[in-house]
């Protein structure tokens, strides 16, 4: 009698979740909307919705450098019907910044996978005097703590590229922060600041315009979109690649059936006909990792970014 029941039961969990998703899953981006994020996370959804029928919704819940949303998925049941799709700051940065976050990053989420990255590319405005990386060193060498360099915010991907740079070149240099890169284009274009190390994605439409000039660019290997600008590490600035990134996670205890159909869906949907060109043409490279090569990549980031933000007594505000 007690077999029977069990096996009852068993067939009932199993068909549960077979019958995934049986209401809306829900896409929990943790910034406003109109970002490369929310941009990832839309592309995704109708997408996944395709491959796996049900209803994918995608939700914006910013704040706290995107700690907050990160923290309500962390708390959500582990059903599979709410996801985290977020840029590296929750997973990795803002827990060394932040005194407090509500989640710990390393033990509150199933790791999916890594959708996309995309470099960091240094800019400078039009005007500007410095036509390469040889000129941006000389200058800065010749002139401590002089030259500026903008940022969307403290802590930011292209806050602690900055960082990371000055460190490997033994350079300094002034950190602007501003709320967002939306200040941060507007006084580059009009000459206010020096430089930026700006999201690829974000820079290309100026660079094409030729309003701003790009001197190199932060991944391993020169970008197609950007094929005459070198990398840092082809000028021997060693350690200094960075890539931003956007990933998808769920709270920690996903059943390993959703989480294979997950991944399985969301690999086949970055490589649609229809969305990878598209991602390629704004910069992002597809990575579509699965749930292991995820996690050991989030462990070692944040190991990374822990050891910079400490190093450089990098403080949120």
């Amino acid at each position: 009698m007690k077999l029977k029941s069990l096996c009852v039961l068993m067939a009932l969990w199993t068909g549960a979740v077979h019958a995934w998703p049986d209401k809306p899953v829900t896409l929990l981006v943790p910034f406003p909307p109109g970002g490369s994020t929310d941009l990832i996370a839309r592309t995704l959804a109708p997408k996944l919705q395709e491959k796996l029928g049900g209803s994918f919704i995608t939700d914006n819940k910013a704040g706290a450098t995107g700690t907050i949303g990160a923290g309500l998925v962390a708390r959500a049941a582990p059903d599979g019907h709410t996801l985290l799709v977020s840029s590296l700051g929750p997973y990795v940065i803002a827990p060394h910044l932040l005194a407090k976050v509500p989640y710990d990053a390393l033990k509150d989420f199933d790791y999916i996978s890594v959708a996309v990255q995309a470099p960091n590319v240094l800019v400078v405005p039009a005007v500007s005097p410095h036509k390469s990386m040889t000129d941006v060193l000389a200058y800065q060498k010749a002139n401590p703590n002089k030259m500026t360099f903008a940022s969307s915010g403290n802590g930011s991907s292209d806050h602690l590229t900055a960082e990371l740079y000055w460190l490997q070149t033994g350079t300094t240099g002034i950190h602007v922060p501003y709320k967002g890169g939306g200040p941060v284009m507007t006084d580059l274009l009009g000459a206010q600041v020096d430089a930026s190390f700006m999201n690829i994605n974000t820079a290309m439409p100026q660079i094409i315009a030729g309003k701003l000039r790009a001197l190199s660019i932060t991944s391993a290997k020169r970008s197609p979109l950007l094929p005459q600008v070198p990398t840092l590490e082809e000028l021997g600035i060693k350690e200094a690649n960075v890539n931003s990134w956007q990933a998808v996670a769920a709270p920690k205890g996903l059943p390993a059936d959703i989480k294979n159909r997950l991944h399985a869906a969301i690999v086949a949907a970055l490589n649609d006909p229809q969305v990878k060109p598209k991602l390629l043409e704004l910069g992002f490279e597809i990575v579509a990792n699965n749930p292991e090569q995820f996690t050991a990549f989030q462990a070692a980031e944040f190991a990374r970014w822990k050891k910079l933000i400490e190093a450089r007594n990098i403080k949120p505000d």
